[in-house]
């Protein structure tokens, strides 16, 4: 059956990521990801031009099932708080989140390849944003007190960004529940609430 563009373009995209997990954004090349699929180099390049342009448009793929779940857990009926406290716990390396190897495989490379700069970029403030939303509704809502929700979110992003690379590079450097209750104790601290609330907040 012939693929639809559509279609063909995910085919390559899919991969692409596994291709990228597997040797590294520096050491992957077209010939791997086409090799992959049985098709030529020319059919995968007819659809990204380059390999810089596929490794973007693969890390861009690879991080929307988690950015649709993240919405998803910030979206709930629920206290901002409890939406908050799971949305960090989930994304934290010691969660369910997918992709950490990827992402600061995404990250090195990025220093030299603008495509993915941009990329990574644009992912990075999507992140930010959805969590921003959430704390500013909490303090709209009287839940807590947080006069910079955008310096709240980018420096808990910051702190997850770092425990990830210290678990993901460097195992046994940290403990995943130590990692969980620094976590905890930073959005305790950023949101101006007891950490016992947090816990509560989970039930």
């Amino acid at each position: 059956m012939r693929l639809s563009v559509a279609e063909r373009r995910e085919e390559l995209l899919r991969a692409a990521i596994g291709q990228i997990e597997a040797r590294g954004v520096a050491a992957v090349r077209i010939a791997d990801v086409a090799a992959v699929l049985g098709v030529s180099n020319a059919l995968v390049l007819y659809h990204f031009s380059t390999k810089e342009n596929l490794v973007a448009a693969a890390f861009a793929r690879a991080a929307e099932d988690d950015l649709a779940h993240l919405r998803a857990l910030l979206g709930r009926r629920t206290t901002a708080l409890r939406r908050l406290r799971a949305a960090l716990r989930w994304y934290a390396p010691t969660g369910n989140a997918k992709g950490w190897r990827l992402w600061i495989e995404g990250w090195a490379a990025a220093l030299r390849e603008p495509a993915l700069r941009k990329v990574a970029r644009d992912l990075d403030r999507q992140w930010k944003a959805a969590l921003t939303e959430v704390v500013a509704q909490g303090v709209a809502a009287g839940e807590f007190r947080c006069p910079d929700p955008g310096g709240t979110a980018l420096r808990l992003t910051a702190l997850l960004d770092g425990l990830a690379v210290q678990l993901t590079c460097y195992g046994g450097t940290v403990s995943r529940n130590r990692a969980l209750e620094w976590v905890d104790e930073a959005l305790a601290r950023e949101l101006n609430v007891e950490r016992r609330a947090l816990t509560t907040a989970a039930r």
